[in-house]
């Protein structure tokens, strides 16, 4: 908030307070070596920064400048050499006043506190961000059988600083006695090992690593046959990973859920397969009822089933799409009318928009950057935990994940198909069909 001053005549003045303040995260940010982060900045009440003076450094820095915009232009030539190639702001959203950075291939150095600085002719604001950066998530191996027919499990992280604390926990959340421990420090940082035989069958056990108020989970599932699956949660960052090839196979096997998309919401001009589970953009508006469920701006449809407990997952296959939205939305969402999807809205999704360009619909949008184009991308959501997870499956690589929500009420699977580029209606949605008998 500050004030402008504006003069009229010889003797008349007047002080005019402007309402606007730069705006930014709470809590410090949270992110691995590799992975890209968004630093949020942005000015409210929303107005446009195009014509502002938009500069990122870190204050623990001396003279480094981490990215400056001025007069309408990016000063590449004055940032920092260390940063240069790995930072950008999302040039379209400035109109809207976000100013965030995109800070790619983290790196552990990039730790520190930043301040992103913004000027107009009449004022200026200035928030920082705390950007943390962790070592590896919790890695868990399937070392062997032993002798007494137990299976022994091996976790092990590195690259943390200072020593983490790594802990396996039961399915009841109980801490478990290690078979051995093994911490060992370099030029990285701390490598920590931890080693249990597990006996039980039909149970979940966690690997978990705290540093800070930082915590990173990751878990396994072992069945009576030994059938293994893995999730990793990050309680503090947007991350879910995959662990192994073989455990996504079962990781899918154990939570998918068969879903099938609902008639009764689907927008007029969409066209759903029999077995409802695919969904095309039509030329024409179907002959259909304008019932309370049904979306009439927006070219949405809702999964039939409901979700207010545990977990579930499912799969749609996007290839030959141009554009698409994907995710899940709250029962009580607004089905009439223009919509903004959000979590604040209840939707929480994912888009693609002209072939190459992704995004978190998570208000603001964050834009993601892909090195593969995705063919088939799972859905993954923790009720209790507050967690939605999207992924490509065929590379297995994370795509986004919202997490720290509160969920109060039933949630549905939710698709866009959209017309592909140049208003091509081509490749449907699909989901794909979970076999019982796998």
């Amino acid at each position: 908030m500050n004030w402008c001053l504006f003069m009229f005549n010889s003797n008349m003045v007047f002080f005019v307070l402007e309402m606007y303040n730069v705006v930014g995260p709470a809590e410090p940010l949270f992110t691995f070596p590799g992975e890209d982060v968004i630093l949020p900045c942005s000015i409210k009440p929303n107005t446009s920064a195009v014509n502002m003076r938009v500069e990122w450094f870190r204050l623990d820095l001396q003279d480094s400048t981490v990215y400056l915009y001025e007069n309408g232009e990016n000063k590449i030539m004055t940032q920092d050499q260390y940063f240069r190639g790995r930072t950008a702001l999302f040039q379209e959203e400035l109109q809207n006043g976000n100013a965030s950075l995109k800070l790619s291939s983290v790196q552990v150095s990039d730790e520190g506190v930043y301040k992103c600085f913004i000027e107009s002719n009449s004022w200026y604001d200035d928030i920082t961000v705390s950007v943390d950066v962790g070592g590896t998530p919790p890695l868990i191996i399937v070392e062997e059988f032993d002798h007494s027919g137990g299976l022994r499990l091996l976790c092990e992280c590195e690259g943390w600083n200072p020593k983490p604390e790594l802990q396996w926990l039961d399915s009841k959340g109980e801490n478990l006695a290690s078979d051995t421990e093994e911490t060992h420090k370099d030029a990285k940082g701390y490598k920590v090992k931890r080693r249990i035989t597990v006996h039980d069958s039909e149970t979940k056990y966690q690997c978990r690593v705290k540093l800070r108020h930082h915590m990173v989970q990751t878990d396994i599932i072992v069945s009576s046959k030994y059938e293994l699956g893995f999730s990793f949660s990050n309680f503090q960052g947007n991350v879910m990973h995959i662990i192994t090839a073989v455990a996504v196979a079962t990781f899918v096997y154990i939570r998918r859920a068969d879903v099938t998309l609902d008639p009764d919401t689907a927008h007029k001009y969409l066209i759903l397969s029999e077995d409802g589970k695919q969904v095309r953009r039509g030329e024409k508006k179907q002959n259909v009822p304008d019932n309370p469920e049904r979306f009439d701006k927006c070219g949405n449809v809702l999964g039939k089933q409901e979700f207010s407990s545990g977990r579930f997952y499912f799969e749609v296959q996007v290839k030959g799409k141009t554009d698409w939205d994907i995710g899940v939305a709250r029962k009580s969402i607004t089905r009439k009318g223009k919509i903004i999807l959000s979590p604040q809205n209840g939707y929480w999704t994912v888009r693609l928009r002209n072939g190459n360009q992704y995004s978190a619909c998570a208000g603001p949008t964050v834009s993601l950057s892909l090195k593969v184009k995705p063919q088939k991308v799972g859905v993954f959501v923790d009720y209790e935990e507050g967690l939605i997870s999207f992924y490509d499956v065929e590379s297995r690589s994370h795509i986004y994940s919202f997490s720290d929500q509160w969920f109060t009420e039933d949630l549905y699977p939710i698709l866009n198909p959209c017309t592909n580029i140049k208003n091509k209606y081509s490749a449907p949605l699909i989901i794909s069909s979970v076999n019982f008998n796998e």
